[in-house]
């Protein structure tokens, strides 16, 4: 078997199977293999009630005390049992699980494990815990168990069977020679594989992630590098001149630029005035005011005859920098001509705004992924400026540089990544940093609480949104079962509209939706047709209401410390105090330590320096960076040394130094999709 085999090759795999592992786009048997475990299942042994430690997934063996009793609370169906043993009781709770009261006869010994919460008077309780038999315990006790994304019809065990017939019949092509393993400690692609899926212990685990994400940095910095040596032979003909317009603009805006935006942006317009073409990141906390820099590039590009592009994550934020370009051009007078182009435009308005762009008469294009389309033609494309460069691949900015000749490139970030990694990560840029924040905004007031703050933070929110505000609350996962102990957007949503008024406008928001229905949802939230918006990290970049003033995080401690600083940035965008409450699970003492530097500061590139240090070998699962370049497993915080090694190797690939067959070359860029990197 080779992993390009279609999926319905496997045994068992089905055209109804087939479909649901389309779902979540594995197409292929090397798509599968590829599919990693989100986390693993610790079979320890049972414990007692008193030895139940807060936080933690345990497992106990207990008996049932008294008949379960459900109730009902606007339409959620919740059952209560109470549970104990000699050392003490313990609180179980499970939602739209009514049959499961007929499970639990009183007097009958099971084991119950789930996440430890705390209850009230110092009791212990679990939510939504599984039930096992002695005998069907004891089967599992002392193994690690596999658990993946999963999709409605498509189940643990499913992908469990899958994955074990697959890697006994594959074939593995290696990558690296055996001289290259040695040198950099790594596992032979095959074996990673097989124990990245069924390890036999933490260091099984270990191991294999630091192959497979060797593979994943080196395959991505080859390809960075490789586009620096590209991006240093671009010429321009026509260098632009410094336009007085822009002088103009930084004048009569009703605040005074920072001494930083004022550096870069003389970096900037220095840049546009060379011969060789500017690939530039600014890199800069959210509120440091990066917007405005594009906006002075985007007008000096217009100015000088030339056409500039605008290229946003979501269609809610390109509307939103179409809109606040279009208000600066009129009250200023700027005689520009911005259009939109989004996905979502019906065929005919495509064609008209496309017709504009071609002709030359819109000089200035904001958008989303429709700018690098085949049917977007523009006359004189001289400036390609993306928002959040992290969600766009090193080869759709290509893509749509290569739509005109000699194009400058400028990319903003708000994803504060430590310098030592910013130079390996972003080696085909020149990085410049907005290290300074303008004076006119409030600083956002942070808290980290356990659960048992859950009711303050519930009566918060519904006093903010008394008070004509909105908030977000963020979940780690969309659906039951996706990772045991964590909330999850479905059934959290459900909770909190049991928990607050009717009045209360609560939707519900994450990455499985449609396109068209994720829209609709962010354009409601960004309208105010909804006052709590219950979502994963979606929300992380792409939509920007200032009305909102409360991000509750739930399962922080899930979260990298640099992705939470992103979250946060979605409040604190107005003129009203922010708050972000920080909501934990686990009381152990390093994740209080990580949380706490959010407590300290809103600087963002001091929390990812932090997060670097307090970042220790068992986080390989539960703290993710997702916003911060999408590997399918590396994470260039937690493996920031494997990160190093990768970009030395990258390094002697490309200087001859070190050779890679051609055909091992091509095996590691298959190993990136650089849709999402």
């Amino acid at each position: 078997m080779n992993t390009g085999d279609s999926i319905d090759s496997v045994k068992g795999v089905g055209a109804k199977t087939t479909a649901l592992f389309s779902k979540v786009q594995i197409e292929t048997v090397g798509q599968l293999v590829r599919y990693y475990p989100r986390d693993y299942d610790h079979f320890e042994a049972p414990v007692t009630v008193q030895e139940l430690v807060c936080g933690r997934i345990m497992a106990v063996r207990a008996c049932v005390i008294g008949r379960p009793s459900t109730v009902r609370a606007k339409g959620l169906v919740i059952t209560h049992a109470v549970v104990g043993d000699a050392t003490g009781n313990l609180r179980l709770t499970w939602f739209r699980m009514p049959y499961i009261r007929s499970a639990l006869p009183p007097g009958t010994f099971h084991i119950f494990r789930g996440t430890v919460k705390r209850g009230t008077k110092n009791t212990f309780l679990m939510e939504q815990s599984r039930m096992f038999s002695e005998e069907e315990y004891a089967r599992l006790s002392g193994t690690w168990q596999p658990r993946y994304a999963l999709t409605a019809g498509l189940g643990n065990n499913l992908l469990i069977r899958c994955m074990g017939r697959v890697l006994e019949q594959l074939t593995v092509d290696e990558t690296l020679d055996e001289e290259l393993r040695r040198r950099y400690r790594l596992l032979p692609l095959g074996e990673a594989l097989h124990k990245i899926h069924f390890p036999q212990g933490i260091e099984d685990v270990q191991a294999a992630r630091r192959r497979l994400v060797f593979d994943e940095f080196l395959a991505f910095l080859i390809q960075i590098k490789r586009q620096k040596v590209w991006n240093d032979q671009v010429l321009v003909d026509r260098p632009m001149a410094a336009a007085a317009e822009t002088d103009m603009l930084i004048g009569a805006l009703p605040y005074r630029l920072t001494g930083a935006q004022m550096r870069v942006w003389h970096e900037i317009e220095a840049d546009l005035q060379k011969h060789v073409a500017m690939n530039r990141l600014v890199q800069g906390d959210v509120g440091s005011g990066k917007t405005i820099l594009a906006f002075l590039a985007l007008l000096m590009c217009a100015k000088n005859g030339r056409q500039g592009c605008l290229m946003a994550p979501t269609e809610v934020l390109a509307q939103q920098h179409y809109e606040a370009l279009t208000k600066l051009s009129d009250r200023y007078g700027l005689s520009l001509h911005p259009v939109l182009l989004t996905g979502s435009m019906g065929v005919r308005q495509k064609r008209e705004i496309q017709g504009r762009i071609t002709s030359g008469e819109a000089d200035i294009v904001i958008g989303t992924h429709a700018l690098i389309q085949e049917k977007a033609q523009y006359r004189d494309l001289a400036l390609v400026v993306t928002d959040e460069q992290h969600r766009f691949g090193v080869r759709q900015r290509e893509t749509l540089a290569n739509k005109g000749d000699g194009v400058h490139v400028l990319v903003m970030s708000a994803t504060p990544i430590p310098r030592t990694l910013a130079i390996v990560l972003y080696g085909d840029l020149q990085v410049s940093v907005l290290d300074e924040m303008p004076k006119n905004r409030l600083p956002i007031k942070n808290c980290v609480v356990d659960t048992s703050f859950r009711k303050k933070a519930y009566a918060f929110i519904e006093a903010q949104v008394n008070a004509g505000r909105q908030a977000y609350v963020i979940c780690p996962m969309v659906e039951e079962g996706e990772m045991e102990g964590v909330e999850n957007v479905l059934d959290y949503t459900e909770k909190l509209k049991s928990a607050l008024p009717d009045s209360i406008r609560i939707s519900s928001l994450h990455g499985r939706m449609r396109a068209g229905q994720k829209q609709q949802i962010m354009d409601d939230f960004a309208a105010h047709r909804a006052d709590v918006l219950v979502s994963t990290t979606v929300v992380e970049v792409g939509i920007d209401v200032p009305n909102a003033t409360v991000m509750l995080v739930e399962n922080a401690e899930r979260f990298g410390l640099a992705q939470l600083h992103q979250l946060r940035g979605r409040v604190g965008r107005g003129k009203e105090q922010s708050y972000c409450i920080f909501m934990t699970g686990d009381d152990s003492g390093q994740n209080n330590k990580r949380l706490d530097v959010l407590n300290r500061s809103n600087d963002g590139f001091y929390i990812a320096n932090e997060d670097l240090k307090l970042r220790g070998p068992g986080d390989l699962f539960g703290v993710r960076q997702s916003g911060a370049l999408n590997f399918s497993l590396g994470d260039i915080y937690q493996d920031s040394d494997v990160l190093l090694l990768a970009g030395e190797l990258a390094d002697q690939v490309l200087s001859g130094e070190v050779m890679l067959p051609e055909e091992e070359m091509g095996l590691l860029d298959r190993e990136i999709d650089y849709r999402t990197i």
